[in-house]
């Protein structure tokens, strides 16, 4: 029996000091791992901003809300809203989740890091996305390739940043930034793969890499700032955080890991909705926000991604790992949310244009 406490004792260590360990453990990602990471928080505000509520049970126009519901609720979603005006015209949960339930945002937090550059900018910290990445990751300077890449080039994913962006492998580059405890000296080990701004490659790392550059050039960390320049500004009704690597002197996982509710999700939509504008307040500058969402193919751009934003038919979106999206569609001022377990390959997306197309 004695052994057996040991043994068991031992594998409790053994896994949860080692990354592969920890990836066997947590048995891959969920939208609770706000629960097991480390992590700077994000208060709520306390004078919240409440969207209007316009629900109808019925439907909206021509839009069976009946139907939207079987779709969501049969594609493992736990939360979905649809907003317009400023008004909640849809808005449920599901799983026992409720509109206080925070949930991880995995790659949505990519838009936000963006943001962030775009404020370092129009506050004097960074000059231009066209600066090198060394002159603020001076380690990489000695590394091959990487004098030749901007700050633009990680913000387009076509840094040409050697990577594996595959969530299964426990070995591979997503795991290594996503339960590693040490993302600093991660950065030290990176390679270059192919010439800068020749083609797109969605890479995490790119991601982990803008969110140094804040910190480097700003002196804050990345909730600090965030929370002085947008967050407190929205209204949150819920307190948030940002998960981090370790708890002393940890960096935030800037390529994942904001945790929030639904609502205050939608709050950075109607923020860049907006063009960086809320309540009378500019946020971020307005042609950041249109320079962000605005589709390029030049220096081996994608059409459908920009500036840490994936662009739709109709708008673009924040999204995430497992279906967590924040879509904007301007034409027809609406957001939509959608949080869930699973994105099940249902072409969210197709849906989110559908039902602005016919709001």
């Amino acid at each position: 029996m004695r052994f057996f406490k040991w043994a068991l004792m031992s594998l409790l260590v053994l896994f949860s000091s080692c990354l592969p360990g920890r990836f066997i453990w947590y048995n891959f990602s969920d939208i609770t791992d706000h629960k097991i990471f480390p992590s700077r928080p994000l208060p709520k505000s306390e004078t919240p901003f409440r969207f209007i509520d316009a629900q109808r049970s019925d439907g909206i126009g021509d839009i069976n809300l009946f139907k939207v519901d079987s779709i969501v609720r049969a594609n493992n979603s736990v939360a979905f809203l649809i907003i317009r005006n400023d008004s909640i015209l849809y808005e449920q949960y599901y799983q026992k989740y409720t509109d206080e339930s925070v949930i991880a945002s995995f790659s949505a937090a990519k838009s936000y890091t963006s943001a962030l550059i775009g404020a370092a900018i129009a506050d004097g910290f960074i000059k231009n996305v066209n600066e090198p990445i060394t002159k603020y990751i001076p380690e990489l300077k000695s590394k091959t390739g990487f004098d030749k890449i901007t700050i633009e080039h990680v913000l387009q994913m076509t840094s040409g940043i050697k990577a594996n962006e595959s969530y299964y492998n426990p070995f591979g580059q997503a795991a290594s930034l996503y339960y590693g405890r040490s993302l600093r000296n991660y950065v030290k080990r990176l390679e270059v793969e192919y010439e800068p701004g020749t083609r797109f490659a969605y890479r995490s790392i790119n991601t982990q890499l803008l969110g140094l550059i804040v910190e480097r050039a700003t002196g804050k960390t990345n909730t600090d700032y965030l929370n002085e320049k947008i967050w407190r500004h929205l209204g949150t009704e819920h307190d948030a955080s940002w998960s981090i690597d370790r708890k002393k002197d940890g960096l935030e996982k800037t390529f994942c890991c904001i945790n929030a509710t639904a609502r205050d999700f939608a709050k950075f939509g109607r923020l860049f909705l907006n063009e960086g504008e809320w309540n009378g307040q500019q946020l971020l500058p307005a042609d950041w926000v249109r320079q962000s969402t605005m589709p390029t193919e030049e220096n081996g751009a994608s059409k459908w991604y920009k500036y840490q934003w994936w662009l739709t038919k109709n708008g673009y979106e924040a999204k995430g790992l497992h279906g967590q999206f924040i879509y904007v569609c301007p034409a027809k001022n609406v957001i939509i949310v959608r949080l869930g377990k699973r994105s099940e390959k249902l072409p969210w997306e197709s849906l989110f244009d559908q039902l602005a197309e016919r709001l």
